[in-house]
């Protein structure tokens, strides 16, 4: 009987192992691991339920500047943020809002319900 416990233990540990190496190498979207960045600007979509705000990452003296969007949901009970936007090399962005769901950032048109950028990403 004892042997049966371990043995699903160990099953149920190598299953969950396996699947968190899976999520981490091939989740559809890596933004969530992009550098924070220091923060820039904001802008706020027409009705107000959505807020973009763009950070400035540097990777250092040899390294050219990167820029974040990050998208808060504000009718979220916890204030929902996600990263939306990541390009490199860019220093400045301009956010427009097209209508109350549709951004444009530096000429990238995104429904921020389901699109993100990715300039990793971009030429794949």
């Amino acid at each position: 009987m004892k042997k049966r416990y371990i043995l699903a233990f160990a099953s149920i540990s190598i299953f969950l192992a396996v699947g968190f190496i899976w999520w981490f190498l091939f989740a559809p979207s890596r933004l969530q691991f992009v550098p924070k960045g220091e923060y820039v600007s904001q802008s706020t979509s027409p009705n107000g339920e959505y807020v973009v705000k763009i950070y400035r990452s540097s990777g250092g003296a040899t390294t050219p500047f990167a820029i974040r969007g990050e998208l808060t949901d504000t009718n979220k009970v916890f204030n929902k943020k996600k990263n939306i936007y990541w390009n490199y090399p860019q220093e400045t962005a301009e956010v427009t809002w097209v209508d109350n769901q549709t951004v444009n950032i530096s000429g990238h048109i995104l429904n921020v319900k389901k699109d993100t950028f990715n300039a990793n990403e971009a030429g794949n």
